[in-house]
């Protein structure tokens, strides 16, 4: 849940770069200032879901959502690597990078690398 708690933070830091704009110009264009944008984009402050898309939409940015199914696969591949020890991580990690390799190779007919 922790994630949860920054998203807003993450959009408002995210939207205003991509804007091209400085924290003090988001600032004036909300009518605060520049050290309360940068506590915001920091996680100091918890902005509400309204105040996080009004400041999205004064860099000119919105906010699309949906909502979908909830898709747990990737969890449920997750779960065995969680026994592994580190070590048979990462070798299972080159194992899978060796058979990335060896099947783009093949598709270039170059060989395995």
């Amino acid at each position: 849940m922790a994630a949860m708690n920054t998203m807003g933070n993450d959009l408002v830091r995210e939207a205003r770069k991509r804007a091209g704009l400085t924290q003090r110009e988001l600032a004036e264009r909300a009518g605060t200032t520049q050290s309360a944008i940068a506590r915001l984009e920091s996680g100091r402050t918890k902005p509400t879901f309204e105040n996080v898309l009004r400041l999205l939409r004064l860099c000119g940015m919105d906010l699309d959502l949906m909502l979908v199914e909830r898709d747990d696969s990737d969890w449920a591949q997750a779960q065995p690597l969680l026994r592994l020890t580190p070590a048979e991580r990462v070798a299972r990690g080159m194992r899978v990078a060796h058979q990335m390799w060896a099947i783009r190779a093949a598709g270039t007919g170059r060989g395995a690398a």
